[in-house]
């Protein structure tokens, strides 16, 4: 029976292969950063409610995060859309793909989810470039009553599982005092000093960075004038490490290189942290092998796991409550990488098309298997499904 509903799903996300097209198209074509997401997000709902998703627009209090829901079956299976862009370089991490494949599977197991047992969610989700939004939406109850949940990212290759980074970003704000460069310059207290000392600090740091620990920023705001001792000045920098237990003290270490620029040039110091930290990855191995095992029915060629992790990302958190899967889908784009002018490029070209489309049916095809697998299903069914406020939370930077 499995097999007959993959068919099923598969000719679902094929009839409307043009649709699904049309809205990565439109996603890339209209680059909105973190929480700015008004068309991308409207553009996701529009289609699902248009074809007969419940949508809820607004939730967690985010303007731009939805949810869309179809069935009725005790087992809920959420797929995550992400669409938004990075400043300057647009869709270079392929959120525009990611979007349409998880508009994409809902689409697919949308006449299924009732014979299924399932209650299907998509997520719209922003900020995951450096806003955490689906942590937000974890904490405000969102995910709540979710027994499992997947995406799929585009890259340079295809993994079942990659690795993921640990991350937090912040800003570190200095003020100094003004004064002529020439004239009195020692009348005034240098804050772009304070970066630079900041900066020759994290550079030695680096040399006692533990593997996978990684520290990479760039100065915001480093003055006004050459004949003007500057009296503000301001970087961001972001921590990757393993886990999070080895990402607090590391965030400390680099806390400390800004504080030796403040006492060093007699600035202020203040920080502001961009979002909770992203965590460590926890892949569901059960559904990885599963998903692994569809995607190669479609042709899709996978490499071996890298050993260390390279990128982070809020959908991390979510799998440290549920289980979780997060598959890379590889893209035959040479030399260019995620972040890059070429890579953005790159995503809306046919063959990003035709990935795309293959990554929904793959994830459709995944939750057929979560909701007929009798194991998984009553393991999946098993679990905790309640994570909305709760004061237990692993990703905290303050010290305990």
């Amino acid at each position: 029976m499995s097999e007959a509903m993959k068919d099923a799903a598969r000719a679902a996300v094929t009839a409307n292969d043009d649709a699904l097209v049309a809205l990565s198209h439109e996603v890339w074509d209209h680059p909105e950063l973190a929480f700015e997401e008004t068309h991308s997000s409207t553009v996701c709902a529009d289609v699902l409610s248009g074809a007969g998703f419940d949508v809820e627009m607004g939730v967690a209090d985010i303007d731009t995060a939805f949810v869309a829901t179809v069935g009725s079956g005790p087992l809920t299976i959420g797929v995550c859309a992400e669409y938004d862009a990075l400043p300057g370089i647009g869709h270079a991490c392929g959120h525009n793909m990611i979007a349409a494949a998880g508009v994409g599977a809902g689409l697919g197991l949308q006449m299924l989810a009732d014979d299924l047992g399932a209650t299907i969610k998509v997520f719209g989700t922003p900020a995951e470039e450096g806003g955490g939004g689906k942590i937000m939406m974890l904490e405000r109850g969102v995910f709540d009553g979710v027994h499992a949940s997947m995406m799929v990212h585009p890259a340079p290759v295809e993994i079942d599982a990659p690795a993921m980074l640990a991350g937090h970003r912040c800003d570190y704000h200095f003020s100094g005092k003004p004064a002529h460069a020439s004239f009195a310059p020692h009348e005034g207290v240098n804050a772009a000093d304070a970066v630079t000392i900041a900066q020759v600090a994290i550079g030695l740091l680096r040399q006692q960075l533990a593997p996978g620990e990684q520290v990479h920023g760039f100065v915001t705001n480093g003055g006004s004038a050459t004949n003007i001792i500057p009296d503000a000045a301001s970087a961001q920098y972001q921590v990757r490490a393993n886990t999070l237990d080895g990402l607090l003290p590391l965030a400390e270490r680099v806390r400390h290189c800004f504080e030796a620029g403040a006492h060093a040039s007699g600035a202020e110091l203040t920080m502001h942290s961009h979002t909770l930290p992203y965590s460590e990855f926890e892949h569901d191995e059960e559904m990885a092998a599963l998903y692994k095992a569809n995607a190669e029915a479609l042709g899709r060629e996978f490499i071996p796991r890298p050993s260390e992790g390279a990128a982070s990302t809020d959908m991390a958190n979510v799998s440290l409550l549920m289980p979780t899967i997060h598959p890379m889908l590889g893209l035959n784009c040479g030399s260019a990488v995620n972040h890059q002018p070429e890579f953005t490029n790159f995503c809306r070209t046919s063959e990003a098309d035709e990935t795309m489309l293959q990554g929904a049916i793959a994830m459709a095809m995944t939750t057929i298997d979560l909701a007929t697998t009798p194991e998984l299903r009553e393991r999946l069914l098993a679990g905790n499904t309640t994570y909305g406020h709760r004061a237990s939370y692993p990703w905290s930077l303050t010290p305990s």
